[in-house]
């Protein structure tokens, strides 16, 4: 048996790792397919790209279904793509819209438009070429390069406002053509320029009907968060907070219960947008992970509004206060945040038995450096005292102007 054991772990040790999923990459050349592709097989993402290439329709038609139907891999952040694919089709329609200059010596086609030295047949196939192109970027812009981190609404309406000037060029050298006569075939190449600038303006209804639908989702979500955020607070949050004051607030199951209150009311009324990474919503999540590794129960209370954000100084500071109050008194504690536009104050008391900071050994950095030396450094203050009847630890923080001082 110990043989086996031994050679099983083994092969398991000598196994090559899984392959990476199947998704495509957030940053991307346009949609991601190909690197996804390319990670997946472990080859370099120019080699999946050369392939697809000389497979040619093949190709075309396999890269389609992975655009359609791999996913992006996990993240919030919006896909970034560093190909302008928009300005390309919309520069590519004007280049071959050129190929329209007339060369049957019509001295009023100042326009560019006509075929003079090509047949109709190809004519008709450049300009179906030319407003297809056209309308392709004007979709792009609206419906993904609008959303992309790298370019944004203003992107999107520079290659519409392009689009649609070339597809009036186009429409007036047509009607130009058709008040000349041409009967039924000119009278659909009119129609063409028309038909594209519809195309476009299509992708304002498309965008108008995502969001609708968004909002209804969301709305039939909240409904649901509703009536089972109903059913659990007569339910499971009264059983939960009933163990907390029946265990105690320092006892291992108040603890649970409590962190398990604390994840339940985030999703339940938090909704699906992520919180804000502030301050105040960082140190109740910090508290919250304290109160599973020490025997501890922590208030936060939030008053006023701040633009410290979790990423600050104070923020770091805060932490490390609630850390020592933790380790070292246990029990109660409360932190009390006071914000305002040009300051903030973050208390942290506890009711343990106090400390002198003078009596700290000198290689004892944490209060020191990590508290006072660090609000110190950013022109804060940082003030340790006891407490309120002479019981437990103040750990009082404030920075004034944080708009303009903070990390």
């Amino acid at each position: 048996m110990g043989g086996m054991t031994t050679a099983v772990r083994a092969a398991a040790a000598i196994a090559p790792p899984p392959r990476p999923s199947l998704v495509r990459a957030r940053e991307c050349l346009v949609t991601g397919a190909a690197a996804g592709l390319a990670r997946h097989l472990d080859v370099p993402a120019w080699l999946v790209r050369t392939v697809l290439v000389l497979l040619g329709p093949v190709g075309a038609l396999f890269y389609v279904w992975l655009w359609a139907f791999v996913p992006w891999e996990s993240g919030v952040a919006a896909p970034s793509r560093r190909v302008p694919v928009a300005w390309i089709l919309t520069s590519a329609a004007f280049l071959l819209s050129l190929t329209y200059v007339p060369l049957y010596g019509d001295p009023y086609a100042w326009t560019l438009w006509g075929y003079g030295g090509m047949s109709s047949a190809r004519a008709m196939v450049v300009l179906v070429v030319t407003v297809f192109m056209a309308a392709g970027a004007g979709l792009w812009a609206a419906l993904v390069d609008r959303a992309d981190p790298g370019r944004g609404v203003r992107h999107a309406f520079l290659v519409r406002l392009a689009v649609f000037a070339l597809l009036a060029l186009l429409l007036y050298g047509e009607l130009t053509r058709l008040a000349s006569g041409g009967g039924t075939v000119q009278l659909v190449r009119t129609s063409l320029p028309l038909v594209g600038a519809a195309v476009v303006l299509s992708s304002t209804l498309i965008l108008r009907f995502r969001e609708l639908s968004g909002e209804r989702v969301r709305r039939i979500k909240e409904e649901q968060r509703a009536e089972m955020a109903a059913h659990l607070h007569d339910s499971v949050l009264q059983t939960l907070a009933l163990i907390q004051n029946r265990a105690g607030a320092s006892s291992e199951a108040a603890r649970l219960a409590r962190a398990q209150e604390r994840e339940l009311r985030s999703w339940l009324y938090d909704g699906d947008a992520p919180a804000d990474s502030d301050l105040p919503t960082d140190l109740r999540d910090y508290a919250g992970g304290l109160e599973l590794d020490y025997p501890v129960r922590i208030d936060v209370v939030s008053a006023g509004e701040s633009t410290e954000r979790a990423s600050g100084e104070v923020a770091a500071a805060a932490r490390e206060a609630m850390l020592n109050a933790a380790r070292h008194a246990g029990g109660e504690i409360s932190v009390y945040i006071e914000g305002s536009a040009t300051s903030v104050d973050v208390y942290v008391r506890d009711r343990g038995g106090g400390f002198d900071p003078d009596a700290v050994p000198a290689d004892r950095l944490g209060v020191r450096e990590s508290i006072v030396g660090r609000l110190r450094r950013i022109g804060g203050s940082a003030t340790i005292r006891p407490g309120a009847g002479g019981s437990g630890t103040e750990v009082h923080l404030r920075l004034t102007q944080p708009g303009g001082r903070h990390g």
